[in-house]
């Protein structure tokens, strides 16, 4: 499948009624481990040094996902590419890059320059020639609805389609969509991972930017008021989470390219602080899928079972 929109992960009966006929789940050494990587401008560089921990670590990632600034990363990464090599382009990254001005009455730049920026990024630009199973989430202005791309097709266009920012980039026309950035639909994007198969879910959220107070031009304006919305809509995104890693960015601006460095110790920082409760899903020397915590949470969704009510503990929170 390519170019999806999003439903909802699946009915308290559609998941009872699979447990009937599956019975018990079968034992595997561990858990199927999902990384969701959210959107944030250059500040999603810090995503590089949480991949760096993982790696150090070897935490097993199966699945990846990423919306606006994360789905580079997160397509880099299941393109092959190592935490090491994705930080040598990240250092030299400019606005530049990725953007070209322009005269729109959609927005001020196009971001067709990524097309050549990608290619020194990826190692593969197919959904079905990466080296573990991929997801790009973008917004679908016209239903308002995410729109996730994974399985097969290009990667290229739905990266440029979930980086498009609303105001400074121009919409992505494609199959038959017009796409904005993942980031207005969906700030992190664990949902997909949990359709995807995964049992546990590694969120990766970039806080939002601490008010200025002095707004200097429009899309500081704008920016200012996704922060604000992303704050109010983000238990969406953390029902379906186990781990939320932060980094502590939140004093960094939305294009601190500059500060690359920085970003990526902080990374390395909220990462480390998390490993104590991913390691734990690794200490047995066999793991049983939670189905009763999976299906629990799929219904909140629909309302017919709170969380609360059937003990499933909240995600873990971690920010240094």
């Amino acid at each position: 499948m390519n170019g999806d929109e999003t439903k909802p992960v699946g009915s308290w009966w559609d998941t009872t009624r699979n447990w009937v006929r599956g019975g018990l789940p079968k034992r595997s050494s561990q858990p199927r481990i999902g990384l969701a990587l959210g959107g944030g401008f250059a500040r999603g560089i810090a995503h590089v040094g949480v991949l760096r921990v993982l790696e150090q670590n070897k935490i097993p990632i199966s699945v990846i996902a990423g919306v606006s600034s994360g789905s580079m990363v997160a397509a880099a990464v299941a393109s092959g590419s190592s935490a090491d090599e994705i930080e040598a382009v990240a250092l030299s990254m400019k606005f530049r890059d990725i953007a070209r001005w322009t005269l729109s009455l959609l927005g001020l730049a196009g971001n067709d320059r990524m097309i050549t920026f990608l290619t020194r990024l990826l190692k593969a630009n197919k959904f079905e020639d990466m080296k573990m199973p991929l997801a790009i989430v973008a917004t679908d202005l016209n239903s308002g609805r995410p729109v996730t791309f994974h399985d097969k097709g290009d990667v290229v266009m739905p990266i440029r389609a979930s980086c498009a920012y609303p105001g400074l980039f121009l919409p992505i026309r494609y199959q038959g969509r017009l796409l904005v950035d993942g980031f207005v639909s969906m700030e992190v994007p664990a949902e997909p991972l949990l359709q995807m198969g995964v049992d546990r879910v590694i969120s990766v959220a970039i806080p939002n930017q601490d008010g200025a107070g002095d707004y200097g031009n429009m899309l500081g304006v704008v920016s200012r008021c996704f922060q604000i919305m992303s704050g109010r809509t983000q238990n969406s995104w953390r029902r379906y989470s186990n781990v939320v890693i932060a980094p502590p960015v939140a004093d960094m601006s939305w294009d601190s390219f500059a500060s690359a460095k920085q970003l990526i110790h902080l990374g390395e920082q909220a990462a480390r602080g998390a490993l104590p409760a991913i390691q734990k899903w690794l200490a047995s020397p066999t793991f049983v899928p939670d189905l009763e915590t999976k299906a629990s949470t799929l219904a909140s969704q629909l309302g017919s079972v709170t969380a609360a009510s059937r003990g499933v503990p909240s995600p873990t929170q971690i920010q240094s």
